[in-house]
């Protein structure tokens, strides 16, 4: 009976030509849509034999490896490699659609010829039955019991049924190309989770093909091994760990030259197994209904020193309700094969891993005739059929077998068969089936990965295709992989980390899609709307929790691997044209809570600096952009820069090309920053503009930033900074141009400025008017670098002197401390907070004039400093030491034009006497100094801040205040001129 039937399919494969092109035609049908890893989960996730912690081959039997000897008769049939098998073709290069037809696309692509039954239907049916349909329905009803085993049933398929949704969803947004999971995860997480999982998947499905291997060389020395039990044992194959090794290599050569040789062939094979498996299934339920009751011997329990006990036997009575009756509760005990005691999870454990495999009919979304429909019809159609025919496998053993065959025999199946060859050439064939899908689809896998250039030169062989399209180096690469696997042995233990594996991918789909959903993305339209963000959030949850329930420690491990790898993929960088996810969601999140950041809400307690740096040329700026980085403390930092012209004009936008180049700029400076460019006739309308419209919501400047106007030539940074220095040749492989070609060079000395003197203090006037906190900084150059840098800045001792007092004002008393001078203080303070800053000690100075008696007055602000809790040292000066200047008496001598201007350059100059002899009295000591005594050397002034007069209301006078602002500040090294009009300061809870 069994010659006939092998004859009969070999004449199927080698008879007349329309019965060939026939044969062929369903073969295509059939094998093409096995996905990349998705049909190894068959055996893959642990083969199943026994339970995932306790896996054992050595139960089964074989009748003959009768698919492997039609495999080579099918060699002349072998179909082109137009394209790789699970190469998706609705998009050629990124972002380029090709006819639906195939037509257009590189290198030819096969046409869309697929039913919703043919690409969808039968794969996925074919990943979902393992050999668990035939060899754990006893183990699974007769530990469980049937209405725990439904139940148990149920949960796995909801599980299942999550995955699927989202799986429906995603393959239905978009056109899917190859790496099946790897590349619905890596094109919505991102490289890095895309990356990370991709291997994991690869791994499982390495470790998976080992175990079918090793298990089917188990099952064939189940029978013909010389230690073989059982009438049936034939004992002609020696046995040992080298033979073992030695089968199981030649059996892996055998598969590994399937997938070589291309996808044709792995397709014939794959349909000859799926048809093999359908009879084998058939005539097992045929069989529960003709076979009357019988008694089938079961393995004799060893005796007391060594004897038997009598033999013992298992019950198939037929359709008996008292055997229901009995089969209904559950009934755990010790597993015959390894002893040890059964328990819910542990059964739920075997049942879900072998009845998982859903993304077979997502994986062929390319090849499908109408993908949007075949997809989600044909992937619901075939989970809700394995599960009638698991369920109805369940019932009828139920109805049929005692509770000790159930228990004691997991292959009872070819005890009560018609036919028990046949039951064995579908155990052998699902273990065949998987061990090549495992193979091929693991090659798959590893050239998607390979293609994204993510793990560099180490997966560069993998890159490997023949004309046709078939990834061969990839094979080879993978074949490698699993014979290194095959010498560990015994790989039971790995099936759990397998199952685990495949878990975390279908949870990254899962979360995929959940991402998608919530970040409402206009694009994310899937034709396939049978979900919601519950299902996915649901079925993250349930995917984690299955995780947990199979292996603790390797689901925790394999998270932990995750992390490892995605940091890796991280810090070695990705591609950055796929599009994230995580920045739609980001948007989404940052809108809403924008919208919930009401302005009319703001209090003094939780201000914060929001800067607007006035840029011109950032190759000059640098150390300003850190300094005011340092600044912001967790506020609002944008860098503004009006480019000179007229947009009636010109033909296009001269702006929009030049952002590219800013957040260039801002990722190799390391601030965070945004970036704020426009189109303006002059410098200071444009900075009107960036005063008013930069920012958004709640989140606007209150603060301008600008460099000093003065006619020190300015240097270029980009020169000197390490993190701005190019190679030799100018270039860096794969990088994008250097940022020295896309900003000019600074300005030579003596060329014209865009930005006038009358401009430049009509802009600080401007700010002022708009309610605007002003900061001038000059000599920001001269700053230790260790202050500008990310770190502790070192160990090195630095004063920031402080003057809350305007010097060329300076009038003592009760109220000299004003608004401009605690915003003074404030920012101080702030910068302080800096890591780079810790080091720096505060000093404020308290300036007296000639009459005052000193002593009050520090009393006075170190009060005010305590309830602002501000660290500082307060030190005394009086005004007019070592400068024979007058103190002026009146107020706002810029509006009073009896200070001539001999008279205002004279305060300016006592005034800047005054800040540079207490900045040297510090680095020498002295009596008033901070280290040691006359003549030592102590800690110099790394930062000075000076209060900022408010420009004349005259713009006649502008050039006299920037005059009087440069002798004020002249040879002070690194100084801030800060004017602050609104209250910053809070001694309140």
């Amino acid at each position: 009976m069994l010659r006939g039937f092998e004859s009969t399919i070999i004449g199927a494969v080698v008879g007349t030509t329309d019965s060939f092109e026939l044969l062929a035609s369903m073969c295509v049908c059939f094998l093409v849509a096995l996905p990349y890893g998705e049909a190894s989960e068959c055996l893959g996730r642990g083969i199943l034999w026994g339970p995932v912690e306790m896996l054992s081959f050595s139960k089964i039997s074989f009748a003959g490896l009768i698919p492997l000897l039609w495999l080579p008769l099918l060699l002349p049939a072998m179909a082109s490699e137009s394209s790789p098998l699970l190469a998706y073709r609705l998009l050629g290069e990124e972002g380029v659609a090709f006819p639906a037809n195939g037509a257009g696309g590189p290198g030819g692509t096969s046409a869309r010829r697929l039913s919703t039954f043919l690409g969808v239907v039968v794969p996925t049916v074919l990943s979902m039955f393992s050999v668990v349909v035939f060899m754990r329905i006893g183990f699974v009803v007769g530990h469980a019991g049937l209405l725990q085993a439904l139940a148990m049933l149920l949960v796995a398929y909801f599980i299942l049924a999550l995955t699927v949704l989202s799986v429906c969803a995603i393959a239905t947004n978009g056109a899917v190309r190859g790496g099946g999971a790897y590349f619905m995860i890596s094109r919505t997480l991102g490289p890095e989770v895309g990356g990370s999982i991709g291997l994991m998947f690869y791994l499982a499905n390495i470790c998976g093909c080992a175990i079918c291997v090793l298990g089917l060389v188990e099952a064939v020395l189940d029978v013909f091994g010389a230690d073989a039990t059982g009438p049936n044992g034939l004992r002609v194959l020696p046995q040992g760990y080298g033979w073992s090794l030695l089968y199981g290599s030649l059996l892996l050569g055998l598969v590994g030259g399937v997938c070589t040789l291309g996808a044709g062939l792995y397709a014939r094979a794959s349909f000859l197994t799926f048809l093999l498996v359908s009879f084998s299934l058939a005539s097992v339920l045929v069989s529960f209904v003709a076979v009357g009751p019988r008694d089938i011997p079961l393995t004799p329990l060893p005796g007391p020193n060594g004897s038997s006990l009598p033999p013992r036997f298992g019950h198939f009575t037929g359709f008996n309700s008292s055997t229901l009756k009995a089969n209904l509760a559950g009934g755990y005990a010790r597993d015959y094969t390894t002893g040890a005691m059964m328990t819910f999870v542990s059964v739920f454990a075997v049942l879900f891993n072998g009845c998982t495999g859903i993304m077979a009919g997502a994986n062929m979304s390319g090849e499908l005739k109408d993908p949007s429909r075949a997809i989600p019809l044909g992937t619901i159609v075939a989970v809700a059929y394995t599960f009638f025919v698991y369920a109805l496998l369940f019932f009828l053993s139920s109805f049929t077998c005692d509770r000790t065959l159930l228990r004691e025999d997991y292959g009872f199946f070819r005890a009560i068969s018609l036919w028990p060859p046949l039951v064995l050439v579908g155990i052998y064939a699902t273990s065949l089936s998987a061990s090549m899908s495992s193979l091929i689809g693991a090659s798959r896998i590893l050239h998607a990965l390979a293609q994204d250039d993510l793990f560099g030169v180490m997966l560069a062989p993998a890159k490997v295709v023949t004309r046709g399209g078939n990834p061969w180096g990839a094979v080879l690469y993978s074949w490698g992989l699993v014979q290194l696997v095959l010498l560990a042995g015994k790989l039971n233990t790995l099936a759990a980390v397998v199952t685990v594996f495949y878990l975390v991918a279908y949870a990254a789909v899962d979360l995929s899609c959940l991402s998608l959903e919530w970040a409402s993305a206009p694009n994310f339209r899937p034709t396939f709307n049978l979900f919601s963000w519950h299902t996915c959030l649901l079925g993250v949850a349930s995917c984690l929790l299955m995780m947990f329930l199979i292996s603790p420690g390797a689901a925790g491990g394999s998270l932990l691997l995750m992390g490892l790898l995605s940091a890796l993929l991280t810090a070695r960088g990705g591609p950055s044209s796929w599009g994230y996810v995580s920045q739609a969601l980001l948007f989404h999140q940052v809108r809403k809570y924008l919208l919930r950041l009401d302005v009319r809400k703001e209090h003094v307690k939780f201000w914060r600096p929001q800067l607007l740096l006035l840029v011109g040329n950032p190759r000059g700026s640098l150390p300003l952009l850190r300094l005011a980085n340092q600044l912001k403390k967790g506020g609002l930092y944008v860098l503004g820069h009006v480019t000179l012209g007229d947009l009636d004009s010109l033909p296009s936008d001269p702006v929009q090309p030049q952002y590219g180049a800013w957040l260039s700029l801002v990722d190799r400076a390391q601030v965070k920053a945004f970036v704020d460019l426009t189109l303006s006739p002059s410098v200071r309308q444009g900075a009107q503009h960036l005063l008013r419209i930069s920012g958004l919501g709640g989140m606007k400047p209150n603060t301008l930033v600008m460099g000093f106007y003065d006619d020190a030539p300015p240097q270029d940074h980009f020169l000197t900074d390490p993190a701005f220095l190019e190679p030799a040749d100018g270039t860096r492989e794969g990088a994008p141009p250097a940022l020295s070609t896309l900003f000019s060079p600074p300005r030579s000395p003596g060329s014209p400025r865009a930005l006038s003197p009358q401009d430049y203090v009509a802009t600080m006037a401007d700010a002022l008017k708009m309610n605007k906190n002003v900061v001038l900084a000059r000599a920001c150059g001269a700053l230790p670098p260790e202050r500008l840098s990310r770190g502790s800045g070192g160990t090195q001792p630095h004063h920031m002197d402080v003057w809350p007092l305007n010097l060329l004002r300076p009038r003592g008393g009760p109220g000299y401390v004003d608004v401009c001078g605690l915003f003074l203080l404030q920012m101080a303070t702030i910068l302080g907070m800096v890591p780079a800053w810790h080091s720096a000690r505060l000093r404020i100075f308290l300036c007296l004039g000639p009459q005052e008696a000193p002593g009050a007055a520090e009393e006075r602000l170190r009060a005010l400093l305590s309830q602002l809790r501000i660290r500082a040292e307060v030190q005394e000066v009086v005004w007019g030491e070592g400068a024979g200047t007058r103190e002026p008496e009146e107020e706002g001598y810029f509006e009073n034009s009896r200070w001539g201007d001999a008279e205002a350059e004279a305060l300016a100059c006592s005034a800047n006497a005054l800040v540079r002899a207490q900045q040297r009295r510090s680095r020498v000591g002295g009596p008033n100094g901070l280290e040691g005594g006359a003549g030592e050397e102590g800690p110099a002034t790394a930062l000075t801040f000076l209060y900022l007069p408010r420009p004349p209301a005259d713009p006649a006078r502008y050039l006299r205040y920037l005059t009087l602002l440069e002798i004020l500040s002249h040879d002070l090294g690194p100084t801030l001129l800060i004017h602050g009009v609104t209250p910053v300061t809070c001694t309140d809870l």
